[in-house]
């Protein structure tokens, strides 16, 4: 066993600086607790810190939790530890999710008649287009499930709105198959149905659409007709008392407006017939 030397305190002031004496090679060693029981003899302490490690989430254990689909930062919540310890482990795993993503996005979508010719992200990027989202602003993921198949998810925003799609991946020979799981990704495995919203008109407010009405535009009021006698339109105007006969031809007929009221002649009121002069 080679012995080391302290050259002092690193920077960062949570590490202690060694050194080889005889390569002149530098170590760094974190001056946490178990380092501060060891130097001061606390034989105790050393033990208790031990067994605490022991009760921690081991690699592997870390791992299946990651491959399950959990976050580097909920693992470490759970676990009650850093994210620098499990990031450590997770690393290789989250590279396995992502390419297992990447190639479901290859695969074909099953159908009612077989395997699709398309591959499922040609399928989804005519589905953002027929739907006029931004397929770019998407994001692919994977995990493995309980039953130990790969899950594919895609995950969009459209307006105020986190949607998700989830699919089965078998992979295999020509990219392999998906599945769709929910209904999101059932839709969007049929674009040609998709129905795009009537857009809502704004009406203008009826203020606006009344017609204010003109001095010129108002019309007249109509005058009460009288009771009919007769028919109005052939009806002669009456003439005064008085008003010599003569040789002169009887006076033309003509046509009354309907709209102001005929004025008959005394006679008429008191008789009810014309009388003849001579």
């Amino acid at each position: 066993m080679r012995a080391l030397r302290v050259v002092g305190l690193h920077e960062d002031g949570k590490s202690l600086v060694l050194e080889d004496p005889a390569s002149r090679t530098r170590f760094l060693l974190p001056a946490d607790e178990r380092l501060r029981a060891a130097a001061r003899g606390d034989i105790a302490r050393l033990g208790q810190i031990e067994i605490e490690l022991e009760s921690q989430m081991r690699p592997r254990e870390i791992q299946a939790r990651i491959r399950a689909g959990e976050s580097v930062e909920q693992v470490a919540s759970s676990a009650g530890v850093s994210t620098q310890r499990v990031e450590r482990f997770a690393y290789p795993v989250l590279l396995e999710r992502s390419r297992t993503a990447e190639l479901a996005q290859s695969a074909h979508p099953v159908r009612e008649d077989g395997p699709d010719v398309q591959t499922l992200g040609e399928v989804i990027a005519y589905a953002f287009g027929v739907r006029g989202h931004d397929y770019n602003q998407a994001s692919w993921d994977a995990w493995r499930g309980d039953d130990g198949k790969w899950v594919v998810v895609l995950r969009w925003k459209a307006g105020r709105s986190d949607n998700r799609a989830h699919w089965s991946f078998s992979p295999g020979a020509h990219g392999g198959t998906v599945h769709a799981l929910d209904e999101n990704a059932e839709v969007l495995l049929n674009p040609n149905s998709y129905v795009a919203p009537r857009t809502v008109r704004a009406l203008a407010p009826a203020r606006d659409s009344v017609v204010q009405p003109t001095l010129d535009a108002v019309e007249e009021p109509r005058a009460i007709e009288g009771p009919d006698e007769g028919d109005d339109e052939t009806r002669e105007i009456p003439r005064v008392p008085g008003e010599s006969d003569g040789d002169e031809a009887e006076q033309p007929r003509t046509k009354a407006k309907k709209n102001h009221p005929i004025v008959p002649s005394w006679e008429d009121v008191l008789l009810g017939v014309r009388t003849q002069r001579g």
